[in-house]
C-alpha cells in the first residue's frame, strides 16, 4: 500500500462562535478574519510539516486548490509544490490538483505542471479535479452547466501539449490557440500520472476508466459511508473490462495516532472539533450550484447513503464510531485502517497529518507515530498488484540538489526564527 501525507492548510484561528456569527467558511467569509502575519507563520510551518513527511518515508506529499475560504489556504497549489520540489527528495508531489476548467487558456496548467515535474526530477502526480461548486461557480463565476464540457476540452489540450512532439493548433469550443508549443515538456513520458479527484460523480468514474487514470475519492465522511461509492466505481471498472487494481483508487481518510486511545481523544478532539464544526461550516446554497451535478450523479449520491449535508455538530464519538476519522493507538489505527482499505479495495491512502487547528508539535507526533508504527505494518497490502499510478522519477544519483546554505554568512544564522515560537490556536 502507498501513503500520501495530505495538507489542506486550514486557517487555524477562526473564533469559537464562528458558526453562530457567520454563515459560511467559504465564498463570503469576511476578509477581516484573516491575519496575514499569522498566515506568514502558518504557511511556513505547514511547508515544514510536509517536508517532514518526506523525511519520514511517506510515498507522497499532497496539496490542492481552493479559493476564498478558511478551510484550505491554497488558491495556488503549484506555488506550494514549487517550494516543496526544492526542499524534498523522495516523496511524490501529489498536486490534487489544478481545477483545469478555470484556466484561460488551460495550457498554463500544462506549462506549470511540466515545470514542477522537471524541477522535482520526475516526482509529479498531476491532479485534474473538476472543482467544487464553491470554487468554480461562486468564486470564479463559471457557468455550472458548461463546467464539465470546459473541463474535458481543457484536459484534451493539456494531454496533447504534453505528448505531441510537433507544434500544433488547437481549435476548441472554449480555447482557440494558433501555436501550442510546450516549453518545457514534462520529464515523465508520455506524461506524469494523472489522478482525478472526485466526490462521487459517476461521470468521473467513466472518465477515469476511459483514460486509465486513477480515481481519488475525497470524502470527509470516512470509509464506512464511502463503501457504496467505492462499490459504484469498481462496478464501472468491471463493466468496462478494466482490472480491479486497488492502486487505481485513492481514498482520503482522516487518521490521527497517539500512544493510547485515551491520549488520542485528549490530544486531538479539540482540533477535530475545530475542523468539522468550523472549517466545514459551508452554506448549503454554495455547496451544490444548480447544474453543477448531472441528474445521474444526484441520483447516485442519494442512493449511495452518503449524507446529503454535514451534521449541525460532530462529537468525538460521532467521528470515531462512524469511521469519519480513525483515531487511537498505533495498534487501533493499524487494525481499523486495514479493515477500511480492504473494504474499499483501495491501494493509495491519502491522510492529513494536520487537522484543523493542530499545533506543530502535535502534527510532528502524529506524523512520526504514523510513519513508524502504522505504515510498515500495512505495506504488504496489495503487493500482488502493480502500481501504475505513481511517478517514475530520475534515479537518485541523477537528481540535482539545492546548493547548501552557508549559515556563517551574516544574517543567515537566524533565518528559521519563525519556527522557534509557534502560534497557538484560539480557544
Amino acid at each position: 500500500m502507498k501513503f500520501t501525507a495530505f495538507h489542506l492548510m486550514s486557517y487555524p484561528n477562526l473564533p469559537s462562535d464562528f458558526t453562530e456569527r457567520y454563515r459560511s467558511v467559504w465564498v463570503d467569509i469576511p476578509r477581516a478574519l484573516y491575519d496575514p502575519q499569522l498566515g506568514h507563520r502558518i504557511y511556513n510551518e505547514y511547508l515544514d510539516q510536509l517536508e517532514l513527511a518526506d523525511r519520514l518515508g511517506f510515498d507522497g506529499i499532497g496539496v490542492n486548490e481552493h479559493h476564498q475560504n478558511a478551510y484550505g489556504l491554497m488558491p495556488s497549489p503549484n506555488i506550494m509544490a514549487a517550494a516543496l520540489a526544492r526542499r524534498t527528495r523522495h516523496a511524490s508531489l501529489v498536486v490534487l490538483g489544478n481545477s483545469i476548467a478555470l484556466y484561460n487558456p488551460p495550457i498554463r496548467v500544462a506549462e506549470e505542471f511540466a515545470m514542477l515535474d522537471v524541477i522535482s526530477g520526475g516526482r509529479l502526480v498531476a491532479g485534474f479535479p473538476v472543482g467544487t461548486a464553491m470554487d468554480t461557480n461562486y468564486c470564479y463565476g463559471e457557468i455550472p452547466a458548461t463546467l464539465r464540457e470546459k473541463y474535458r476540452e481543457a484536459h484534451d489540450l493539456i494531454i496533447r501539449a504534453w505528448t505531441e512532439n510537433d507544434i500544433f493548433s488547437f481549435n476548441g469550443k472554449y480555447n482557440k490557440l494558433r501555436y501550442v508549443n510546450l516549453w518545457p515538456k514534462p520529464l515523465q513520458r508520455p506524461h506524469p500520472p494523472v489522478w482525478i479527484p472526485g466526490g462521487g460523480s459517476i461521470e468521473t468514474w467513466d472518465f477515469c476508466a476511459e483514460h486509465d487514470y486513477q480515481y481519488s475519492f475525497l470524502s470527509f465522511f470516512g470509509y464506512v459511508a464511502a463503501k457504496k461509492v467505492a462499490d459504484g466505481y469498481w462496478e464501472t471498472m468491471a463493466r468496462k473490462g478494466k482490472p480491479l487494481n486497488p492502486y487505481s483508487m485513492a481514498f482520503a481518510q482522516g487518521v490521527v495516532v497517539a500512544p493510547t486511545d485515551q491520549e488520542a481523544e485528549r490530544d486531538f478532539a479539540p482540533h477535530a472539533d475545530y475542523f468539522y464544526n468550523r472549517c466545514l461550516h459551508i452554506h448549503p446554497n454554495f455547496a451544490d450550484a444548480p447544474g453543477y451535478r448531472t441528474l445521474n450523479s444526484i441520483r447516485a449520491a442519494l442512493q449511495s447513503g452518503l449524507p446529503v449535508k454535514l451534521k449541525q455538530h460532530y462529537s468525538w464519538k460521532d467521528l470515531v464510531d462512524d469511521g469519519i476519522i480513525i483515531a487511537g493507538s498505533p495498534r487501533t489505527v493499524r487494525e481499523r485502517l486495514r479493515e477500511a482499505m480492504k473494504s474499499l479495495n483501495c491501494g493509495h491512502l491519502i491522510t492529513g497529518i494536520h487537522m484543523g487547528s493542530m499545533p506543530p508539535e502535535l502534527v510532528r507526533q502524529n506524523a512520526e507515530l504514523f510513519a513508524r508504527e502504522v505504515m510498515p505494518y500495512l505495506r504488504d497490502m496489495w503487493s500482488e498488484w502493480e502500481d501504475k499510478w505513481s511517478p517514475h522519477p530520475l534515479p537518485e544519483s541523477e537528481r540535482a540538489e539545492p546548493a547548501p546554505v552557508d549559515f556563517r554568512r551574516p544574517g543567515l544564522e537566524h533565518n528559521r526564527i519563525i519556527s522557534a515560537t509557534p502560534w497557538r490556536p484560539a480557544k
